[in-house]
C-alpha cells in the first residue's frame, strides 16, 4: 500500500500525533514544534546535504539532536581514493538552533571555535557556506555553494513508530539540486558545476524512539537528456502506509513501493566494499552498486552509540517510470547507506 497525502494542515494533532501517515510529494504539512509531547531531549532535527560530481563530493550537516548539536563536514576524493569527516559537537541545544520548521525558507547559522557553517534558504536558492579550521593535516576547508532552483516535486513521508504513538519522523528528500560554486583544501579547489554537479537535500523533523536501523541510498545525474533521481530506503518505523522509495525524472516523482538492499557478507558482517544489489518487489528498480569508498564512523558511549558506513559508488541497472518508460543507469554516482544508531 502506498497512501498518498493530499490534504494541507498541521502535521500533528493536539495530542503530538501524526494527522495522517503516508506520503507526499511536496511539504504539504505544516511542522510546528510546540506540538510535540514529548521531552525535548528526544527531538531530532537536521538539514544535511550531500553534493556530488563525478570525481568528489561535499556533505555537510547542520543538527540538533535534542541533547547534542552536531555540525559536519566531509570531503571525498573517489580519485584518491580517501574521505575526511570533522565534526563539531554541542551539549544540550534543546532546539534553541532555531532550524527551520520548513525546507522552502529560512537560514542556520552555526558557529564555535576555527568553524562557522551557514545555510541560506530565501526560497528562490539556496546558498551554503563556511569553513573549518585544521579540517586536514593540519589546512582549513572554505566552502561556498549556490544551490537551485528546487524541481517541482520531491519525496516527502510521514511515519510513526509503534513503540510509542507520540513519535514520529516527517522527512523530505529533494533531489536533482543543481549546484555551482567551489570548496577548498590544501591549495586545491574542488569545483561544482551545474552540468554535472547535483545535491540532495535531507530535511527530517521528528520525535525517535531510542535503537532504531535505517538504509538509505539515493543518486542523481543526467542520463540522455534527462535529469534522474531516485531515493531508496527502509528500516525504522512503521512504513505501512508508504515507503519512501521515490524516482525522479525531470522534476516529475514516480513512487516506487518496496526495495531490498542486499548487501554482501564476509566473516559472518557485511563487506560493504564488494558490490551491492538492489531489487523491488514491483520489478521497478533493478540496480547493482559498485563501492568506491566507505564513508564509516563508530562511536561508542555504551548508553549512546552510532555505527554508520555511508558507501558511495556507482549504480548500473534499470529503473521503471509511471507509464512503463525504462531509463538505464550507467555508472551513476550516488550512495548507500546503513546505520544504527542508540540515541
Amino acid at each position: 500500500m502506498q497512501r498518498r497525502v493530499e490534504t494541507p494542515g498541521p502535521l500533528l494533532d493536539e495530542q503530538g500525533r501524526l494527522m495522517e501517515t503516508g506520503y507526499a510529494t511536496s511539504l504539504i504539512r505544516q511542522y510546528d514544534r510546540s506540538r510535540i509531547k514529548k521531552s525535548r531531549l528526544r527531538v531530532k532535527e537536521w538539514d544535511y546535504y550531500c553534493v556530488t560530481s563525478d570525481r568528489y563530493a561535499l556533505a555537510l550537516t547542520i543538527a540538533d539532536n535534542g541533547y547534542m548539536g552536531l555540525d559536519s563536514i566531509s570531503l571525498l576524493d573517489f580519485d584518491g581514493p580517501w574521505e575526511k569527516t570533522a565534526s563539531k559537537m554541542c551539549v544540550l541545544p534543546l532546539g534553541r538552533r532555531g532550524l527551520p520548521a520548513t525546507s522552502k525558507a529560512g537560514d542556520i547559522r552555526v558557529s564555535g571555535k576555527g568553524y562557522e557553517m551557514t545555510f541560506q534558504n530565501s526560497g528562490r536558492g539556496r546558498r551554503l557556506f563556511g569553513h573549518m579550521d585544521g579540517f586536514r593535516d593540519g589546512e582549513p576547508i572554505l566552502f561556498d555553494l549556490a544551490l537551485g532552483p528546487d524541481p517541482k516535486e520531491s519525496m516527502v513521508i510521514m511515519t510513526p513508530f509503534q513503540e510509542d504513538p507520540r513519535a514520529f519522523y516527517y522527512n523530505q528528500k529533494i533531489n536533482c539540486l543543481p549546484v555551482s560554486g567551489k570548496a577548498a583544501l590544501g591549495g586545491k579547489e574542488y569545483l561544482f558545476s551545474p552540468a554535472h554537479s547535483f545535491a540532495v537535500l535531507d530535511w527530517g523533523r521528528g520525535v525517535w524512539t531510542y535503537e532504531n536501523t535505517w538504509y538509505w541510498g539515493s543518486a542523481s545525474g543526467r542520463i540522455g537528456d534527462g535529469l534522474f533521481g531516485f531515493n531508496i530506503g527502509y528500516g525504522f518505523g512503521d512504513t505501512s502506509a508508504a515507503s519512501e522509495n521515490m524516482l525522479f525524472w525531470n522534476g516529475k516523482a514516480h513512487k516506487l513501493s518496496r526495495v531490498s538492499f542486499e548487501i554482501p557478507k564476509k566473516d559472518g558482517g557485511e563487506d560493504y566494499l564488494s558490490p551491492w544489489r538492489f531489487t523491488s518487489d514491483d520489478g521497478r528498480f533493478e540496480m547493482d552498486f559498485t563501492p568506491i569508498l566507505d564513508r564509516a564512523a563508530n562511536m561508542d558511549f555504551n548508553l549512546l552509540c552510532s555505527d554508520q558506513h555511508q558507501v558511495f559508488g556507482r549504480f548500473d541497472g534499470t529503473a521503471v517510470l509511471d507509464g512503463g518508460t525504462h531509463v538505464e543507469a550507467r555508472n551513476l554516482l550516488g550512495f548507500a547507506e546503513k546505520v544504527h544508531n542508540k540515541w
